[in-house]
């Protein structure tokens, strides 16, 4: 199968850890580890989350005094771009041995007039008390929101509408390389409508999404989700959580998942199973290829038609 793996923002860097380049190149062995196995069997993309990565460079940007102003968000999406990648291409390198790997800056076209530009929602960085968070939101001029235990960044996130680079990234995996890109969801463009010039936005795409429209442009068989739980749940961070283990897009919207944590996520799948007719399944990290074989995480299908 040709797969599309979606690599959870925590896969590098787990909840409450040091942002650590050495933190980060620790936590690398695992995600190789789940990957490699599937891609003995299976054409493998892989895309990345980055929100801590860009949330702790946008910080840097603001307070340095060298610059004039603080570098927008779509070049420091593609900074993570390069520094995840680079972390992923040299693991996977010795997993693999002799498998063509590559990593590709990616850019994602977005519209100029998207709403979402004007409504910051997307949380990026860390989580801060809300006393901090109030005065780097004052010094900074950042947006800010509540988060699950403190208060985060919020930043514009329009919504993807293609994928630049699709063309290459076919390219590479006929020749039968493993292919990384549009990590953070990719760089963030409009094309002029005239000349086809593209143009960076100071915004970040939410990677779930990006991740089910680069496998619908590859005619990708397979959505696999990635996050730090097994499966989807109802009730979830309640007393009575329950598993969702098969699911049709119809269900998991009914569900109504919240939006700044499983939300883009179930959508994405229902997205991608909806507009392909393919599979999709959301699952923990270190049971992928469990997961693609049936036997964890929570599959979503088409829905089925009587008649």
């Amino acid at each position: 199968m040709r797969i599309v793996i979606a690599l959870g923002g925590n896969a590098l860097l787990h909840r409450g850890e040091r942002p650590d380049a050495a933190v980060q190149q620790a936590n690398i062995d695992r995600v190789t580890a789940a990957v490699a196995a599937l891609a003995l069997e299976h054409e493998i993309v892989i895309t990345h989350g980055n929100e801590p990565q860009i949330g702790l460079l946008a910080m840097e940007s603001a307070a340095d005094p060298v610059l004039t102003a603080p570098y927008p968000l779509d070049l420091l999406g593609a900074q993570t771009e390069g520094l995840i990648g680079s972390l992923l291409v040299r693991a996977l390198h010795d997993t693999l041995p002799g498998r063509k790997i590559a990593a590709l800056v990616t850019h994602t076209l977005v519209r100029a007039d998207d709403p979402a530009l004007a409504r910051p929602a997307k949380r990026v960085g860390p989580v801060y008390p809300r006393d901090v968070a109030r005065t780097l939101a004052r010094r900074h001029g950042w947006h800010i929101a509540k988060d699950a235990t403190g208060w985060r960044q919020v930043v514009a996130s329009p919504v993807p509408e293609g994928i630049v680079e699709t063309e290459t990234i076919h390219d590479l995996l006929t020749c039968g390389a493993l292919v990384i890109c549009a990590g953070g969801g990719g760089v963030p463009v409009t094309a002029d409508s005239d000349t086809g010039a593209l143009h960076g936005v100071d915004a970040v795409v939410d990677k779930d999404l990006s991740a089910a429209l680069l496998a619908e442009e590859l005619k990708a068989d397979f959505l696999l989700i990635l996050t730090d739980v097994p499966c989807v749940y109802t009730g979830y961070g309640t007393h009575d959580p329950q598993p969702v283990l098969d699911a049709t897009p119809d269900d998991l919207r009914r569900a109504g998942f919240p939006a700044d944590s499983m939300g883009p996520k179930t959508e994405a799948a229902a997205r991608f199973v909806e507009r392909t007719g393919g599979l999709a399944a959301i699952g923990a990290l270190d049971a992928a290829y469990e997961i693609v074989h049936g036997r964890s995480g929570t599959l979503v299908r088409p829905d089925l038609v009587v008649g």
